[in-house]
């Protein structure tokens, strides 16, 4: 977010369905069932994320009417139990008119935004099973107390599912935390002259009488449930490849407004900087899709949704190019995407990656290098400044979105950067993109690793720069060039370079 394995096929009772790849199964329990946790662990969010169960492909189906702005839906989710169930939750906001799990009816409840469901049978440990549930009401009318802002944002014509942390529970049920990643195929109906958008590749796109158009997508890796989109509205919309073979997709909302004349200029501009990541980082995690789309609302972010982000259109204010948030977004499709993280105070493995990489674009593409911006950001903030008593591997529950998980984790990089050299820079985070592909990780695995690979001790580098409350002083041993200027010295160099 900017501020503000190989594929199984599972035969379950008659159906088919793609399996993403899930932990070891476990063999049947012969225990007492019992029901699965309503939430998945994470000790910031106890709430976020279901237990008892690891799932491995949603297939949804929504209808969306924006003159009612109701949405209608039909989801299937193919799971396995990870205990002997009784009963499991949902993620869900909406109306459920009916739920059956392997084909059986299913008795609910509702407990706050969680769907209980409690089968027929009981659900053995280690057995996959189906659960479909048909739904339907009006997303933009949901309010779930403790949440920070609704994930719903209806626009002039359609409207765009899409949040972090939470998301799913507005537009299909789920066991939303990153924890438990899946593979998607999403379909939506729409009124036809409308278009109708989602993660990975278009699979088919089929007009009906009625006037309306299904538009279906299908994301085949592993991907977050915050990281699942949906859009319908009046849009741009364009397809080509890129210059490394990579087929994208990008819509910008149709209009003459300043605002989307800019953004569809950079966001034009997605296939080259694809490319450019990945002469930094590796080969693109998601083979077969990039994009980006510009919805026309009022959104307050950008996110960076799995193969396709999605921009707020104020990010171009009067008509200005802001190419960063484009490079930003991106780049999570290693650091955020494919290695996401494994609770949400290892925020900095998305955020700081994302944010250094602009740095490192601007150093690539006639800007400041990224040392001269560590230099004006690290004099900005003197040593009494409250802005280091920020601990960037402990943000707290509501705050891994403030500014230094991405400031000083930016900081933290570029010291890493110079402490072990630029080609062992780039090794580490190339190596850590493969290690931990379409997983998560935590901020102990990232120093564990790059300890490991850089043949240095790192543990007290990145104490110093993520688990501590106080400013790095300027030495070689925290990642500064020797002969660091002093902090006098180089706040009145950044000062005079800002008046030019």
């Amino acid at each position: 977010m900017k501020r503000r394995k190989s594929l199984l096929v599972a035969a379950v009772g008659t159906a088919v369905i793609l399996l993403a790849p899930v932990a070891a199964t476990a063999a049947p329990d012969s225990g007492k069932p019992s029901p699965g946790a309503p939430g998945i662990g994470d000790p910031y969010y106890p709430g976020y994320g279901n237990g008892g169960y690891d799932v491995a492909n949603y297939d949804i189906h929504v209808k969306y009417e924006p003159t009612t702005k109701v949405l209608t839906g039909t989801t299937t989710i193919v799971a396995t139990a990870t205990q002997a169930l009784s009963s499991f939750d949902l993620d869900f906001a909406l109306k459920a008119s009916k739920v059956t799990v392997n084909h059986q009816p299913a008795k609910t409840s509702v407990n706050g935004f969680e769907l209980v469901v409690t089968p027929s049978r009981p659900l053995r440990e280690g057995v996959p099973f189906v659960v479909t549930v048909d739904y339907s009401g009006v997303p933009s009318s949901i309010n779930i107390p403790g949440f920070s802002s609704s994930p719903w944002v209806t626009t002039a014509d359609g409207a765009v599912g899409l949040g972090e942390p939470e998301n799913s529970a507005w537009w299909f049920p789920a066991n939303d935390h990153p924890l438990d990643k899946a593979y998607y195929q999403v379909s939506i109906t729409a009124p036809n002259g409308l278009s109708a958008l989602s993660n990975g590749n278009l699979v088919s796109k089929r007009s009906a009488p009625g006037g309306e158009t299904t538009w279906k997508w299908a994301e085949l890796r592993p991907e977050a449930t915050y990281l699942a989109f949906m859009a319908v509205g009046k849009y741009d919309v364009k397809s080509g490849v890129s210059k490394s073979g990579l087929p994208y997709t990008t819509a910008v909302a149709q209009g003459t407004d300043p605002e989307l004349v800019a953004a569809t200029k950079d966001i034009d501009r997605t296939p080259e900087i694809v490319d450019w990541l990945q002469q930094q980082w590796g080969r693109y995690p998601f083979r077969r899709a990039i994009g980006g789309v510009v919805p026309n609302g009022n959104i307050g972010y950008a996110l960076e949704d799995q193969t396709r982000p999605v921009y707020d259109p104020g990010f171009w204010a009067g008509g200005k190019s802001n190419i960063s948030v484009v490079v930003h977004e991106n780049a999570h499709q290693w650091f955020g995407d494919s290695v996401s993280v494994h609770h949400w105070r290892d925020m900095w493995l998305n955020e700081g990656f994302a944010s250094f990489s602009e740095w490192l674009w601007a150093e690539t593409h006639g800007g400041d290098s990224a040392q001269k911006s560590f230099d004006a950001l690290y004099a900005s903030h003197p040593a009494a400044d409250d802005w280091w008593k920020f601990i960037v591997a402990e943000p707290g529950p509501h705050h891994e979105f403030d500014s230094p998980v991405y400031d000083r984790g930016s900081l933290a990089l570029q010291a890493f950067r110079n402490k072990v050299g630029d080609a062992m820079f780039h090794q580490v985070l190339r190596g850590w993109a493969v290690a931990h592909r379409y997983g998560n990780a935590t901020i102990e695995d990232f120093v564990a690793y790059a300890s490991r690979v850089s043949g240095q001790d790192l543990k007290n580098f990145f104490q110093v720069w993520l688990f501590t409350g106080a400013r790095p002083a300027p030495t070689v041993a925290n990642g500064f060039p020797a002969n660091y200027p002093t902090t006098s010295k180089l706040a009145a160099q950044t000062k005079s370079a800002l008046r030019k």
